[in-house]
């Protein structure tokens, strides 16, 4: 599977091939951060490509915000544009392979670049990395594609991957969506199971 090779990822940063970098945070994410108060909860964004989320984190004052992301190329332009952020907060490499314990993943972009097939261990391993409280949040394409990345799905088939690691499993249509992505969106709040 070639798009789970970090040089696979590394072309498309380099060929400027990002069409699912908007350029800023996504509107329905931001609008959950708005809302989180503990500035000390450990956060881990996956596949966090240009970290826009842990940017707009940073500047609110967040201070355990770790970003991880196959490919360098972002990560290093992140590390340019937010110098003052935790180096030690950046990690290069595989999230299936990350260890580390945190009460909120953030969910924007990881999981439609996944091939499908490796969505239950997706699931497997975020419930893994939270806390026992832990939370995974963030956006999930309601819509199907006909190749990939990105791979699109729908509510039932997120049910039954998330089901079995989480409870809580609240997914509701983005009413905040990018314009591009309006009625496409799935905003998803999910509980570790206990």
């Amino acid at each position: 599977m070639e798009h789970l090779s970090e040089e696979f990822w590394s072309d498309r940063y380099r060929t400027d091939n990002t069409g699912w970098d908007i350029g800023f945070p996504s509107p329905p994410i931001a609008n959950y951060i708005d809302q989180l108060e503990d500035q000390e909860i450990r956060i881990l964004i996956p596949g966090c490509g240009n970290a826009y989320e842990a940017e707009y984190l940073h500047q609110k004052g967040f201070k355990n915000v770790h970003i991880i992301d196959l490919s360098n190329a972002p990560l290093k332009a992140f590390l340019e544009r937010v110098n003052d952020f935790p180096e030690q907060h950046v990690h290069q490499g595989d999230f299936f392979d990350h260890e580390g314990e945190y009460d909120l993943i953030l969910e924007q972009t990881m999981f439609c670049a996944i091939d499908p097939e490796l969505r239950s261990q997706y699931a497997e391993k975020a419930s893994g990395l939270l806390s026992s409280n832990g939370k995974l949040a963030g956006v999930l394409f309601d819509v199907r594609f006909e190749s990939g990345p990105p791979y699109g799905g729908s509510k039932e088939e997120y049910l039954k991957t998330f089901g079995p690691c989480f409870s809580s499993l609240q997914m509701e249509p983005c009413h905040n969506s990018i314009p591009p992505r309006m009625g496409r969106e799935l905003f998803i709040l999910l509980s570790k199971k206990q």
